[in-house]
């Protein structure tokens, strides 16, 4: 990865935050797992899936038999509160990076030539809508100096912002209460 972040602090895990820092496909499971459960949840889940199958290798999880790692998803403590369909999130995620970056999915920020590039080829990933563009660029540049994903940044707080685990605490209850005032206005 660019920069020189030794780990993100989205998981109690030291192991599971170094990881993402160090490897950019687990850094896209983790963002493609954060969906209805809590972001250290699903931050967690490239690290269990590694200690799991040996591997968080795109080209092994692209063509890995289904049932082997839908099993992974299930095992105790289970990585996803949908098992299945994050399997197959997960499974069509490394396929796309294997067959678009050659396996290497820094690839996908590092030869963007733009902005508006980067955006795209984040959006083509399974599971990757707007909030995640956002979500991710803000990452990719906060915290790895990928200028390409400046303009992807949003004004207000998102996970780029967290740099421990007391930001973290801080961004989840900014978070929950900017969804609480929403549903609040919408009622």
């Amino acid at each position: 990865m660019t920069g020189s972040v030794e780990q993100l602090h989205f998981t109690p895990s030291d192991e599971a935050n170094q990881l993402l820092a160090r490897d950019p496909l687990a850094l896209l499971i983790g963002f493609a797992l954060d969906q209805q459960v809590t972001v250290q949840t699903a931050f967690a889940g490239p690290q269990k899936l590694k200690e799991r199958l040996g591997t968080i290798e795109a080209a092994q999880l692209a063509t890995m038999d289904p049932e082997r790692l839908e099993t992974a998803f299930r095992e105790k403590p289970a990585v996803h509160r949908f098992p299945g369909a994050m399997a197959t999130r997960v499974r069509e995620l490394c396929a796309m990076v294997d067959e678009e970056y050659g396996g290497d999915a820094s690839r996908l920020w590092r030869e963007a030539g733009d902005s508006a590039e980067l955006r795209r080829r984040i959006e083509a990933l399974p599971g990757f809508g707007q909030m995640k563009v956002k979500a991710l660029g803000a990452v990719l540049f906060k915290r790895f100096g990928v200028e390409a994903a400046a303009d992807l940044t949003p004004p207000h707080p998102t996970l780029g912002d967290v740099d421990s685990a007391e930001a973290l605490e801080r961004y989840q209850a900014a978070k929950r209460e900017h969804k609480a005032k929403m549903r609040a206005q919408r009622a």
